[in-house]
């Protein structure tokens, strides 16, 4: 096979807003395509142009994105999502309002140019302790989460844009993040089959054209190897059980669960040879690198590492998802990109868009905090955690929207390493609002609310994350935190006459 064939599966990411030269040089010769994050992102009209650029080069490029329709936003990543997220969906369970969700991200992603979504995600948080994935999944009921999976690939394909349901098998039950680690999952295949399973299935059924890995171990099914390396997890379950027989995509490869002890050469060879068919490569990569990659899967091709007909089953995979990605953009009206803003959903679809009025119904109240949160003498307490990478630092919460109706409430901001170090200088008397994210599974910040609660006569804490069970730590429980959340927070602040 030649470098264009081992090009071909390669999907590497960039620094910089504009296409550079060595990418755009190795797309001539083949290189798969692109993965685009928020940093490769001003406006809509440079995104198009890029998307352009990268066409021009190659017209089968996959021009791929994680827009997850929630806090996991590129196209937003300067502002927040418009979208409510997942758990939101999850928890309103209308399978219209879902679909619209998943057809007006398509819709947008289509007239910029982009042809491949690593969404939705379909993992069933069953662990609410889970740093990477929480609100990022429908929620923790298995036959919910597999309605909603099949719901959103249906949407979003629907405007001629390829989905990738992740993370397979399963990263719902972790306590770690693969990006920073490599988690274990001690799940027998009949658990998975009873709960992480059925969202992949019901997405399958509904026609996913992708599928991306995980970076987890599941010992009783391969002591091993990570999924993402494991010919046991992608042939013997994702296609010998599932049925599915369109591209396996590997989630990134510069991630520590898949490359941290062997290198990003190495962990390509390893996906290949287990069942990938395109590699997912990080986000600033370089061209030496990615001819490092090349000149390793080379030499496993010659010592048997890997094999011809593996690569060769890739390569003709890879060709039929462009073919079903051009059939899909026909059907939905014509290629990425031809006219801005003529993808849109039907009338149907927009009329079942969720509004901030809506998502105010999706939150769970407690009792005594929706009792307390009104009036006046409030001061918010803003708590900024370390966002998980796959989220990164995207603006978040109500703030905004409150500004801008007007409501200047007192802000006191610390960050989850403060503690409560910061908050002595806040008069007794005031009410205090904490608003943070994943309260519960943070110990320096549930001490802080302890600590407000033991000074302060009126303490309500906001959750914009997936809380836990204790109502101390999420009296309001939002279960996202993109833009269109925040506003449905600052509306239900507002409708309760709260004020400094």
């Amino acid at each position: 096979m030649s470098r264009q064939h081992i090009l071909g599966t390669l999907l590497p990411g960039f620094v910089g807003t504009t296409l550079p030269e060595w990418v755009e040089r190795m797309l001539r010769e083949g290189l798969g395509g692109v993965c685009l994050f928020g940093e490769n992102i001003v406006s809509t009209s440079q995104l198009r142009a890029l998307t352009d650029a990268i066409r021009a080069a190659n017209p089968d490029a996959l021009i791929a994105i994680d827009e997850e329709g929630g806090d996991v936003t590129r196209l937003y990543y300067d502002r927040g999502s418009p979208f409510p997220g997942n758990a939101v969906l999850g928890r309103l369970d209308d399978l219209d309002a879902t679909r619209s969700v998943a057809s007006a991200v398509g819709a947008e992603l289509r007239a910029v140019g982009v042809n491949l979504d690593f969404a939705p995600d379909v993992d069933i948080n069953s662990n609410p302790r889970n740093p990477v994935i929480g609100i990022r999944s429908f929620g923790s009921d298995p036959a919910l989460v597999a309605r909603h999976s099949a719901a959103w690939v249906e949407g979003l394909q629907a405007q001629g844009v390829a989905a990738s349901i992740k993370h397979f098998p399963g990263h719902g039950d972790t306590a770690q993040d693969s990006h920073l680690a490599l988690p274990s999952v001690n799940a027998s295949i009949e658990t998975l089959r009873e709960r992480e399973l059925l969202p992949f299935a019901a997405a399958v059924r509904a026609g996913a054209f992708t599928v991306m890995t995980s970076h987890i171990v599941l010992p009783r099914l391969d002591p091993a190897q990570p999924a993402t390396f494991s010919a046991a997890v992608l042939e013997g379950v994702l296609r010998g059980e599932l049925g599915f027989d369109g591209v396996i995509v590997s989630d990134a490869l510069d991630m520590v669960g898949a490359s941290g002890e062997i290198g990003i050469p190495a962990a390509a060879v390893r996906a290949l040879a287990a069942g990938c068919d395109l590699l997912c490569i990080g986000t600033k990569n370089t061209e030496q690198q990615i001819d490092d990659i090349v000149d390793r899967v080379s030499s496993a091709l010659v010592d048997g590492e890997l094999t011809v007909a593996r690569l060769a089953e890739a390569t003709v995979r890879l060709r039929q998802l462009g073919d079903r990605i051009r059939d899909a953009e026909v059907r939905a009206g014509g290629v990425p990109g031809a006219t801005p803003g003529a993808a849109t959903p039907d009338a149907a679809l927009v009329a079942a868009m969720p509004d901030a009025r809506r998502v105010v119904s999706s939150f769970a109240l407690d009792p005594a905090a929706a009792e307390t949160l009104r009036g006046a003498g409030w001061v918010v307490v803003r708590v900024d955690t370390v966002a998980n990478i796959a989220v990164g630092a995207v603006p978040w919460g109500p703030f905004r929207a409150l500004a801008e109706a007007g409501m200047v409430l007192p802000v006191v901001e610390v960050t989850e390493e403060d503690g409560d170090d910061r908050i002595g200088d806040m008069p007794l008397e005031a009410s205090v609002l904490v608003i943070g994210k994943d309260n519960e599974r943070r110990p320096r910040v549930t001490d802080l609310i302890d600590a407000l609660r033991a000074r302060h006569e009126r303490v309500v804490v906001v959750d914009m994350g997936w809380p836990g069970d204790d109502p101390r730590y999420a009296g309001v429980a939002t279960f996202g935190a993109s833009a269109l959340v925040g506003d449905a927070l600052a509306a239900l602040l507002i409708e309760n006459g709260v004020r400094p």
